[in-house]
Formats: C-alpha cells, sequence, structure tokens
C-alpha cells in the first residue's frame, strides 16, 4: 500500500514498502512559478532527513529541496533535466525528483498526512 506524506517546506514522499517518491507539491510548484532548471542529487549517495538534496531554480527564486525521509538515492527523474517545467505540469507524478531507499520509518512519524497538510496551506 501506498501511503503519501509531506514537510512543512512543501516536499511530498509516497512510500511504498522501504522505497519513497520525491517531489514537490503543486503549492509549491505554484508559488515557484515557471520551473527553468533543476539541479537533483547524485545516485548513491545517503542523506539524513531535512537535509537539502536538490535545488530548483524559476522566474522567480532558486529554492532548495529539502529530504522528507533519511535514506539513500536509488533513482532520478531524468526527464527532469530537459523538461523541468514537468514539475509545474504535473508535480504529483510525472514531475517526482528523486527515488530513495528509506532508512529509518520513523522519520515518516515526523511527516504531516494530507489532511494537516491541507491545513498548513489553507485549504
Amino acid at each position: 500500500m501506498t501511503e503519501i506524506f509531506y514537510t512543512k517546506d512543501h516536499e511530498w514522499i509516497k512510500v511504498n514498502g522501504i522505497e519513497g517518491v520525491v517531489g514537490i507539491t503543486p503549492y509549491a510548484s505554484e508559488q515557484l512559478g515557471d520551473i527553468v532548471f533543476v539541479e537533483l542529487p547524485q545516485k548513491g549517495i545517503s542523506f539524513e532527513q531535512g537535509k537539502d538534496v536538490a535545488v530548483i531554480e524559476s522566474v522567480k527564486a532558486a529554492s532548495e529541496i529539502y529530504s522528507p525521509a533519511s535514506g539513500e538515492i536509488i533513482e532520478t527523474n531524468a526527464l527532469l533535466e530537459e523538461n523541468p517545467e514537468i514539475i509545474n505540469d504535473d508535480p504529483l507524478n510525472a514531475g517526482w525528483l528523486y527515488k530513495i531507499k528509506i532508512m529509518n520509518k520513523e522519520d515518516l512519524k515526523n511527516l504531516m498526512n494530507e489532511e494537516d497538510y491541507n491545513k498548513l496551506i489553507g485549504v
């Protein structure tokens, strides 16, 4: 069963077993405006929860992306290198950033469910 969690910094993680797919929320995508460049992490690198992992640049600003959970990068979305606007078009599916092997599922307890995230952004 896939579960989705959110950070206060507007990242999401879809968890299936010990694997997680990470991206930014539609709210974050809207706030950034037109995304023009994405710097993704290298495969094989490990990160602690809350550490900066990637950078998204838009016409408005550059924003660091923080890891929602501790883990090792197992895949990145190569399509974003040539077409970063995919994040604007479909931030919850085709616009995913990277996949991680989650090192500590306890990290997920620090994240929000969809209802709590919607309260955060005032939906």
